[in-house]
């Protein structure tokens, strides 16, 4: 069943249209928009292959004037580089203020376009047609925009609001099965940190771990569930000065294992259910939760199909030094999101060092 959500930012507020089956629609939505005439399309290969024509002929049919540019996919792309070339392409078809750049792809697709578009011309529409799991349910809700830096993930960017994003949960029929289980880390998620009731219709379902298998109101519920909490909570805190911060659980640790690993071994979700379930061995260790209830955890990051072990091969005093240059850094403390139960977490820079080393420990015995 199609939804729509509203994210309330003021002047920034934009819709979130659940669409199944009607990505060919993309250009009577955006012709409501009051959007200018050229509409530059950021995609990567194989989602542009898919998906491209498309997106294409609909923006056509709306009047659109379209252009296009095409990024590797990969995180190691990810990065200012990449950026100069977005604005190469935008240069050469004389991209505008009033115009827009869409994005068609996941969440590295819809990082990088947003920060392009924030940055252009000191700011152009942006709009979102996320393309992955991930993206679907967080990446491309919320505004956060960047790339890369070689030392940490995502330290260059711009809290930048889409003015409309579309998902259209068809399009993951062509989702890797690895790609489609990295999301589902960020649906369970939000069952931690927000919606427990979520969480619980994760452990009674039959199958988690791929598009094919999951049953697809499910699925409904799972996009529309996610996208409401994201939106609940940026609603409440558009830059992160607060609340926010809880979208960021299990992040700090994964955002480690992922640089450590030169973001080649694992994607994105990956590193997040790694640390997930560092994170609720700390909140155990600090007897903020109860070792059931981090079972739980593990057990559903299991039943997708996801990894729950930190790489034997990484140094502590690496992820240790690799946290300190976290953006979640305030001076000099290392924040952290540790849940106090299933739905509820707190924010706390009182996790000492000695501490995570003796997590870190515990987990490689």
């Amino acid at each position: 069943m199609d939804a729509t959500i509203r994210v309330e930012l003021g002047e920034n507020s934009y819709d979130i249209a659940i669409a199944k089956g009607k990505l060919a629609q993309i250009g009577q939505h955006l012709s409501r928009l009051k959007l200018g005439q050229k509409i530059l399309i950021i995609s990567n290969p194989e989602i542009f292959g898919h998906y491209g024509d498309t997106v294409i002929g609909s923006l056509h049919t709306a009047g659109f004037e379209v252009c296009t540019h095409l990024i590797p996919a990969g995180e190691q792309y990810k990065n200012l580089a990449s950026i100069q070339k977005i604005y190469d392409t935008a240069l050469d078809h004389r991209i505008e203020r009033s115009s827009t750049m869409l994005a068609l792809g996941g969440g590295v697709i819809g990082d990088m376009t947003g920060f392009a578009a924030a940055s252009w011309l000191r700011g152009i529409n942006f709009v979102q047609v996320p393309t992955s799991l991930l993206a679907m349910v967080d990446a491309s809700v919320g505004g956060k925009t960047g790339v890369n830096h070689p030392q940490g993930k995502n330290l260059i960017g711009a809290f930048y609001q889409p003015k409309f994003v579309m998902i259209d949960p068809t399009v993951l029929a062509t989702l890797p099965v690895r790609e489609f289980r990295a999301g589902m880390a960020e649906v369970i998620k939000y069952g931690v940190i927000w919606d427990h009731n979520l969480f619980e219709q994760l452990e009674a379902a039959d199958h988690l771990d791929s598009y094919d298998t999951m049953n697809g109101d499910l699925l409904d519920l799972i996009l529309e569930r996610s996208c409401q909490a994201k939106a609940d909570v940026v609603s409440q805190d558009e830059r992160e000065s607060g609340i926010r911060a809880i979208l960021n659980y299990g992040h700090t640790l994964g955002h480690a294992v992922e640089s450590l690993t030169n973001y080649k071994q694992f994607v994105h979700g990956e590193g997040v259910a790694i640390g997930m379930v560092l994170a609720g061995a700390i909140a155990e260790s600090m007897s903020l939760w109860t070792s059931a209830e981090g079972d739980r955890q593990a057990e559903l990051i299991q039943k997708v199909g996801l990894p729950t072990e930190c790489p034997p091969e990484l140094q502590t005093r690496d992820i240790l030094r690799t946290l300190q240059s976290d953006k979640k850094v305030r001076a000099g403390k290392v924040r952290f999101i540790l849940p106090t139960k299933i739905g509820e977490v707190m924010i706390t820079d009182q996790v000492s060092a000695e501490l995570i080393t003796d997590v870190l420990a515990a987990a490689a015995a």
